[in-house]
């Protein structure tokens, strides 16, 4: 144990942190693993219990990590909270010092920006929920296939939302004038999401399109297949223990080509909303913190919830009828929280006075989150919407 204290204190902390990074990506291996491979082994409809269940064990999962969080940081494990970007105090800018600055993060600092950030990404990716239930709608996927799309959706996340992450945490650090453009961007999102309603047309979706014109599209579902060389529809028997099971194809009927099935064109799809939400939730992030572990472990603990939650809310998600307002107000507030941080520095490009900036404290921003998604909720239960009265009498 000495001897790894020593080695600590002795190496780089940026050499350390890579094996923070593998340790943390190891165990989201080890869950998806898990789910995948013994509790979901088999196609089957997740119940509503079911998914409560799992709702409660990831958040169980992204709470409990703000706790390591708060060791790592505090006892500084691997480097953690060493050498780490941070935004310069107001006093400390007024002294000359950049807008991001590299330097010692404490364990309940490390903590709350995680908890700030894990609830900022988890709440928008309640809006994730309106889009996927509309795709699963569309293309008729049947219930007990449903978890496998969303399972392979968050593959596809983990890989294009690190990416991006890291690639937003370098940018910044080397130009911090691009914030301005991410607290923009995000205004201008909440701006689109209360003024313009999207198109609920799956069909003419770019990638849908493209991917009829180019490639063999069958229209059955081969089971919980992505690709298929059947030309006929299965058909399905009982066996002997009661369960349905898909029966051989007839002889000839295979095709030499793959085709893709609808559940392949569902997954592009959940796998494009993903990336748009991300262009707009990974901005949001970086209004808390530029610590690219704070950004990067708060993001993926948000989205690997996502499945269960969806089947917890996508029933149910048309009754809170205040959650789509809290979150534009969410995502407004987090615009304005990184505005105020990064455009005051820069006013004299545009013939203005330069001032300091306008640091809104972690824990102020925690209490803005938490608070506004709790009055939507009861909001919504108190002033419940025409349609969702009418299901309570119906």
């Amino acid at each position: 144990m000495n001897e790894l204290l020593l080695l600590a204190a002795t190496s780089n902390p940026g050499d350390l942190k890579v094996w923070a990074y593998v340790g943390f990506v190891g165990l989201v291996v080890l869950f998806l693993a898990l789910d995948l491979g013994v509790f979901h082994r088999e196609a089957h409809e997740v119940s509503m219990r079911e998914a409560v269940t799992w709702s409660v064990i990831w958040l169980a999962c992204g709470l409990a990590f703000s706790g390591f969080v708060y060791l790592a940081y505090e006892k500084h494990w691997l480097g953690l909270g060493l050498n780490t970007a941070m935004y310069s105090t107001a006093e400390a800018i007024k002294g000359g010092a950049p807008l991001i600055v590299s330097g010692e993060v404490q364990g309940l600092e490390g903590a709350k920006q995680y908890l700030v950030g894990y609830v900022v990404e988890k709440s928008l990716a309640m809006d994730n929920i309106f889009v996927i239930a509309l795709i699963f709608s569309f293309f008729a996927v049947p219930a007990k296939y449903q978890h496998r799309v969303l399972f392979w959706g968050i593959i596809g996340a983990l890989v294009m939302r690190g990416g991006m992450i890291f690639l937003g945490a370098g940018l910044i650090l080397k130009y911090q004038w691009i914030l301005i453009i991410f607290g923009g961007f995000l205004i201008l999102t909440a701006l689109k999401m209360a003024l313009i309603k999207g198109s609920d047309d799956v069909s003419q979706n770019i990638a849908v399109r493209l991917c009829r014109k180019f490639f063999r599209v069958t229209d059955f579902y081969d089971g919980q297949r992505f690709f298929t060389r059947r030309t006929l529809k299965p058909t399905y028997s009982v066996d002997a223990n009661g369960r349905e099971v898909m029966d051989p194809p007839p002889p000839g009927s295979l095709s030499l080509r793959w085709a893709i099935t609808p559940l392949f064109l569902a997954l592009i799809l959940v796998e494009i909303t993903d990336l748009v939400f991300a262009v707009d939730s990974i901005p949001a992030i970086f209004a808390i913190t530029p610590d690219p572990f704070i950004v990067f472990t708060s993001n993926i603990f948000a989205i690997l919830g996502l499945r269960a939650l969806y089947f917890c809310l996508a029933a149910m998600i048309q009754k809170f009828r205040f959650l789509k307002p809290a979150l534009i107000l969410i995502l407004a507030f987090v615009g304005v929280k990184l505005l105020l941080l990064s455009v005051p520095p820069y006013l004299d490009v545009i013939g203005l006075t330069k001032s300091d900036p306008i640091k809104i404290d972690t824990t102020v921003s925690l209490l803005v989150v938490v608070g506004t998604l709790a009055l939507a909720t009861v909001l919504s239960v108190m002033m419940p919407s025409a349609r969702a009265r009418e299901a309570q009498l119906g």
